[in-house]
């Protein structure tokens, strides 16, 4: 049984069935409309972001299965921030403000591609980019509340949401 593998990188939720893909899917003549209504499913909780998809292809049945990756970090904080675009001068010029909560929940996404063991260390590494990119996490620079955490000031937050990291 030949397969047959297509990757993708999407607009979460708004695949067209146009070129690029429609015409490759019609080649291995799928039906395009239900692996476009699929991939836009799948992909819905990622809408306005870029998103790798995989397409593997059983040539001889016609049967499909699609994986998501998950957007980049810094998609993922740009849109907890409803910013545009990262700051070009994050030292100086600040792109938007979001909670500690928005960055945990951003590691939890994340998990699966992380080398972190813990959700503090996960958490770390995502203030890290937030950082390089212009935000400022509950009103301070990430840089101070990376020292907060090591100091346990957010122990009680963290232990929230440690089930969920663990089932991530």
């Amino acid at each position: 049984m030949p397969k047959k593998t297509i990757k993708i990188v999407v607009e979460g939720g708004n695949v067209k069935p146009g070129p690029p893909l429609g015409p490759t899917l019609s080649q291995l003549k799928l039906n395009v409309g239900e692996v476009v209504k699929k991939i836009n499913e799948a992909t819905a909780q990622f809408k306005g972001m870029t998103v790798p998809v995989t397409i593997d292809v059983d040539l001889d049945t016609k049967e499909f299965e699609i994986s998501i990756g998950i957007p980049t970090t810094s998609s993922l904080l740009l849109k907890k921030a409803s910013a545009e675009a990262p700051s070009g001068d994050p030292a100086h010029k600040k792109i938007g403000n979001i909670s500690l909560e928005d960055i945990i929940d951003v590691a939890i996404t994340k998990k699966p591609s992380l080398t972190a063991k813990t959700l503090k260390a996960a958490v770390k590494s995502i203030l890290g980019t937030a950082r390089q990119i212009g935000l400022t996490v509950d009103k301070k620079d990430p840089k101070e509340l990376i020292n907060e955490i090591d100091e346990g000031k957010y122990d009680e937050l963290f232990s929230k949401y440690e089930e969920k990291w663990n089932k991530a």
